[in-house]
């Protein structure tokens, strides 16, 4: 396993082609929600990219206070290619990313936006409930806050 954390400018052509794609593979056909991809935050993120071999296994996307939440940094765009769930990246992913925005984002808490089966997966990486819940995409999702002290 081979793990990168980059600007949108440290990003190659081919990276960013295949983060788009493992993006749309899962967001948009798997689970059937056409969105708009494409928001214009990629661009201030770093973005957290897991090589297993020469495969983009999975990524998320570690946007900086002010951008998603007015307070809070954010971890979004959370997503593992199905070929490698059940086999720990999950875990690794998140925790990488944890580990990442606190280094880049000191003193800032981290805001997710969960989808509500997953509740259990974050709340054992330290995210607690913040007791919202709604529809994102038409997929009931809750807000959850990882806090920095």
């Amino acid at each position: 396993m081979n793990t990168l954390c980059l600007s949108f400018n440290e990003l190659s052509l081919k990276q960013l082609y295949e983060v788009m794609k493992l993006r749309q593979e899962v967001f948009v056909v798997e689970q059937d929600c056409p969105y708009l991809d494409a928001d214009d935050k990629d661009q201030l993120s770093h973005h957290l990219l897991i090589y297993v071999g020469e495969k983009l296994a999975a990524y998320t996307r570690l946007v900086p206070p002010g951008v998603s939440y007015p307070k809070y940094s954010s971890i979004g765009r959370v997503v593992t290619r199905l070929a490698f769930r059940g086999k720990g990246i999950g875990q690794s992913l998140m925790k990488n990313s944890i580990s990442r925005c606190i280094e880049l984002f000191p003193n800032n808490s981290i805001k997710i936006s969960a989808q509500c089966y997953l509740e259990k997966f974050y709340t054992d990486l330290g995210f607690q409930d913040l007791n919202l819940r709604y529809l994102e995409d038409n997929i009931p999702h809750m807000a959850m806050l990882y806090k920095i002290d």
